[in-house]
C-alpha cells in the first residue's frame, strides 16, 4: 500500500487537477486518480464540446439568415463530419493542456489511472493497488441521469455525451428535457439541420427562470423551427432504432428518429464505496458536505458536482480555490458565501446571477423590477439581433443589485458586469453614474436601471 501520500484526489475534474497540481507546487505528496479521460466533464463531455459545436450551429444559422443583413450567402451546406472532427481536436488541445500541467508536477504528483473504490478511512484501492492519505479530496462528479419512464430501458436513447459523438445528424431529434442542457443541444441540432422536438412537463422552458426569461427563448425556438412540447410529462417511450415514439400526459405522442434523454444528473458515487470510508451520502447520491467541503469522514473533502449544489465548471473551480486556501490554513471564504452567476448558451444567451423574482417573491424580499427588452437597445437594433430582455432587481432600501437576468445577444457576458457589482456591494446607482461606451449591448444594463422612477433623467 502506497502510504507515503499527503493527499489523493479522486478524479481530474475542474476542482481536482488544480488542487492536486497546485498542493503539489506547495510541497505535497499528491497522487490523482482517473478512471477515465483527464479533464472531466467540462473538457470531455461537457462546456468544451457543446460549446465547439454551439459555434458551427450558430455560423450555419447566420449563413442561412443572411439575408436579413442584405447578404445573399447562397444554400448552407452542413458537413457534421468535418463538424466532429474540429470539435475532437479542440477536446484533444484542453485534454493535452490538462496532461501538461500534470506532468509538470512531478514527481511530486502521480496519476494514478483506474477506478478508485474506498476501502477503509482515506484509503482506496485503484487496480489492485491500495492508496492512502490524511487527506482525501472527492472529484468523481457526475453523469447524465435517466428518468423512470416506462418503456425507456427497452428504447436507444442518447446522452448528452453520447449525442455529442454523432456522425450522422438525426433527421428528428425528440429532446427529453427542457433545461440548460436540452435547450443548448436541441437549438445545437436543429441549426445543424434535424427536426427537434423539446419535451418537459413544465409549462415553459428553463423552468427555474422566471417566465419572462424562457418566453423570449420559446419565441425564438418556435421561430427557428422547434417543436415544443410543453406542460405534458412523458408517460411512455417506445420504438427501436430510427424510430422513437412518446407518449405524454393527456394523450398527446411525439414521434422521432431518435431521442435525446436531458433531465439532470446524477453523482457518480454508487460504486465509490463510500460506506467503507464513512462517506455520507444525501437520498439522492450527492457527498454531504459543509461549507468548509468537510464530509462526515474526518479528512475526506468533496468538490464539484459530486458534493451537490450548483454542478457548474466554474463553480468546481471555485471549489478548488476555496478548499485550497483553508487546506493551507489561510482561507477566509467558505462555500456558502459565494456568488454564483450562470449562462445557458443558447442563441439568444442566458445570463442569470442572484435572485430571480420569483426567488424574491417567495422569500419575501422587497425589491423594485426594472426591465427593458433587448429591442430598445441601439446596439441589438444595428446588429439586428432584437429578441430579449434585461432585468434587475434592485433592494430599494439601499439600492443594491439584488439579482439580474440578461437574455440577448452577449447576455452570458453582460452579467458579469451585473455581478461584478454585486460581488463589491456596489449601489445600482454605480450603473446609472458611470460613462457607458456607445453603441453597446452593455448600455442595455444602464438603460434598465434608469427606467426606474429613483434614477430616472429628471426635466
Amino acid at each position: 500500500m502506497a502510504s507515503d501520500l499527503d493527499v489523493l484526489v479522486l478524479g481530474s475534474g475542474q476542482a481536482g487537477v488544480p488542487l492536486a497540481a497546485r498542493l503539489a507546487a506547495a510541497g505535497r505528496r499528491v497522487a490523482l486518480v482517473e478512471r477515465g479521460a483527464l479533464g472531466g466533464t467540462c473538457v470531455n463531455a461537457g462546456c468544451t464540446p457543446t460549446k465547439t459545436l454551439l459555434a458551427s450551429a450558430r455560423a450555419a444559422h447566420v449563413a442561412r439568415t443572411a439575408g436579413r443583413l442584405g447578404i445573399r450567402a447562397g444554400e448552407v451546406a452542413v458537413d457534421l463530419g468535418a463538424v466532429m472532427d474540429r470539435k475532437d481536436a479542440v477536446v484533444a488541445r484542453w485534454r493535452e493542456g490538462v496532461r501538461r500541467r500534470l506532468d509538470a508536477a512531478a514527481p511530486r504528483l502521480r496519476v494514478v489511472p483506474g477506478a478508485a473504490r474506498f476501502v477503509g478511512p482515506r484509503e482506496v484501492e485503484v487496480a489492485g493497488e491500495r492508496l492512502a492519505a490524511p487527506v482525501v479530496i472527492v472529484n468523481v462528479g457526475a453523469r447524465p441521469a435517466v428518468p423512470p419512464v416506462p418503456g425507456l430501458d427497452r428504447v436507444p436513447f442518447l446522452t448528452s455525451s453520447s449525442a455529442l459523438a454523432l456522425r450522422a445528424l438525426p433527421a428528428h431529434l425528440v429532446v427529453l428535457g427542457g433545461g440548460y442542457v436540452g435547450c443548448e443541444l436541441g437549438q445545437l441540432f436543429r441549426r445543424l439541420g434535424a427536426g427537434v422536438t423539446v419535451i418537459d412537463p413544465s409549462p415553459h422552458l428553463l423552468a427555474r427562470e422566471d417566465e419572462a426569461v424562457s418566453a423570449v427563448l420559446e419565441e425564438v425556438f418556435r421561430r427557428e423551427g422547434l417543436r415544443l412540447a410543453l406542460g405534458a410529462p412523458a408517460e411512455a417511450v417506445e420504438g427501436g432504432a430510427g424510430a422513437v415514439r412518446v407518449r405524454l400526459a393527456g394523450g398527446g405522442v411525439v414521434e422521432g428518429s431518435h431521442l435525446l434523454v436531458a433531465t439532470g444528473r446524477r453523482p457518480n458515487t454508487d460504486d465509490l464505496g463510500c460506506d467503507a470510508a464513512g462517506v455520507a451520502l444525501d437520498r439522492r447520491g450527492f457527498v454531504e458536505v459543509d461549507a468548509r467541503y468537510r464530509t462526515s469522514a474526518e479528512g475526506v473533502y468533496a468538490v464539484g458536482d459530486v458534493a451537490g449544489g450548483p454542478q457548474f465548471t466554474h463553480s468546481a473551480w471555485d471549489d478548488h480555490r476555496i478548499l485550497f486556501d483553508l487546506l493551507l490554513g489561510g482561507g477566509r471564504r467558505t462555500r456558502d458565501d459565494r456568488l454564483v452567476p450562470h449562462v445557458v448558451f443558447t442563441d439568444p444567451q442566458v445570463g442569470v446571477v442572484g435572485l430571480t423574482e420569483r426567488e424574491a417573491r417567495a422569500r419575501g424580499v422587497p425589491f423594485e423590477l426594472a426591465t427593458l427588452p433587448y429591442s430598445a437597445v441601439a446596439r441589438a437594433v444595428e446588429v439586428d439581433e432584437p429578441d430579449g430582455v434585461v432585468r434587475v432587481l434592485v433592494d430599494p432600501r439601499d439600492e443594491r443589485i439584488l439579482g439580474a437576468a440578461v437574455v440577448g445577444a452577449e447576455g452570458g457576458e453582460l452579467v458579469h458586469v451585473v455581478a461584478a457589482l454585486m460581488q463589491a456591494g456596489a449601489s445600482a446607482r454605480a450603473l446609472v453614474d458611470m460613462e457607458m461606451a456607445h453603441p453597446t449591448f452593455c448600455e442595455g444594463l444602464q438603460s434598465a436601471v434608469m427606467t426606474l422612477e429613483r434614477f430616472a433623467l429628471r426635466p
